[in-house]
């Protein structure tokens, strides 16, 4: 087993991951925990894609077991029992008793369950998780693809395309870059190069459109949203530094976060905002896209760290809280919260001590 190292941050959310209830028995991970009303939102597929992710990044780190069972765990219910064969694509949402309050498949959650499948076959050899990490990708390919970009919503049965609207998850745009980096995995792991060309075309779109996506709303606490979303583009760039368009959008992108991220936040601030921005610091810093700036590195990671719970007992310990309005901290200990905000303040742990390497696919 490897030595533990991991930052106090990282510690206290993976034991939330593991004992706070978030995953439920039967292996899914509910989008977010309610602490007004001490329970747990439905169970999403995506946040479930992304907690694999993280139970196997805390593996890696640490070699305890418990984070590759739970992840296990998570996994087989994707593929056994949340992957709705018959019309071949993930449901946004899962009930046990069948009842969704929107039947619907998103493109976005697709991409993220890949990743989250992919990086569970490779951590166990397991065929079940690229058998259906594969299907789930050329489903992405097939039922989403629209004229010049991709429907983000399709109505389920029938997978009939959402009609779309001003809002960035119910519409195409960049932030869709990120779950294209499925295809690229799945292009290494399955040796299909049929996958690449499809993250090659999101790519080029998101390229030419994502200068209009920001501010894109008038509404600050809509802006600060976007900026989370604007994030996911520049987090999909990063196996295309080498392309100095990508490089410098990159850096360019990182500067724009910046500025609004500090304009917003004493109105509304999302954690997972400083958490990205931090991680995409240090990537590009060690990509040669943008020179690290420590002085902002460690404001994001001071912020970001204030968003976790210190106590409360074992449903919030260790989480971290999706945002705060006012100076007041909302009611949501949010799981892909805590994984960015974990994630970015361990690599940024590891930058300090000289040990951080800019592997893309561990990004969660």
């Amino acid at each position: 087993m490897k030595t533990l190292l991991l930052s106090s941050a990282a510690q206290g959310a993976g034991g939330w991951f593991l004992e706070s209830g978030i995953q439920e028995t039967f292996g899914g991970v509910a989008r977010y925990h309610r602490v007004d009303l001490g329970k747990n939102a439905a169970v999403s597929t995506e946040i479930t894609g992304y907690a694999i992710s993280t139970l196997l990044y805390l593996d890696a780190r640490t070699g305890s077991p418990e984070y590759l069972e739970a992840a296990l765990g998570a996994g087989r219910f994707l593929t056994r029992a949340a992957w709705d064969r018959s019309e071949g694509t993930f449901p946004f949402e899962f009930a046990p008793n069948g009842h969704l309050p929107e039947a619907a498949a998103y493109f976005f959650d697709a991409g993220i369950i890949v990743r989250g499948l992919l990086a569970l076959w490779r951590a166990t050899r397991e065929a079940e998780f690229l058998e259906t990490a594969r299907a789930c990708a050329e489903s992405m390919a097939e039922d989403f693809q629209a004229d010049g970009d991709f429907h983000p919503i399709l109505k389920l049965p029938g997978k009939q395309a959402v009609e779309r609207q001003n809002r960035w998850s119910r519409d195409a745009g960049c932030y869709q870059l990120k779950s294209a980096l499925g295809w690229y995995e799945l292009s290494e792991e399955s040796g299909a190069a049929a996958y690449r060309p499809h993250y090659d075309k999101v790519l080029d779109y998101a390229l030419r459109t994502h200068a209009a996506f920001l501010p894109g709303e008038g509404q600050p606490e809509r802006v600060m949203d976007r900026l989370h979303a604007y994030c996911y583009f520049l987090e999909g760039l990063l196996p295309s530094t080498a392309r100095p368009e990508c490089a410098q959008a990159l850096g360019e992108g990182i500067r724009r976060v910046e500025r609004l991220l500090g304009e917003i936040a004493p109105q509304f601030e999302r954690s997972d905002v400083n958490a990205q921005l931090l991680r995409l610091r240090l990537f590009a810093a060690e990509l040669g896209a943008l020179p690290l700036d420590r002085e902002c590195a460690q404001r994001e990671a001071e912020r970001a760290a204030g968003f976790q719970f210190r106590q409360g007992g074992p449903r919030l310990e260790g989480g971290f809280c999706f945002g705060r309005r006012e100076g007041q901290l909302l009611p949501y200990v949010n799981p892909a919260s805590s994984a960015f905000c974990a994630q970015a303040l361990e690599m940024w742990r590891q930058y300090q001590a000289g040990e951080f390497e800019p592997h893309w696919r561990t990004l969660i």
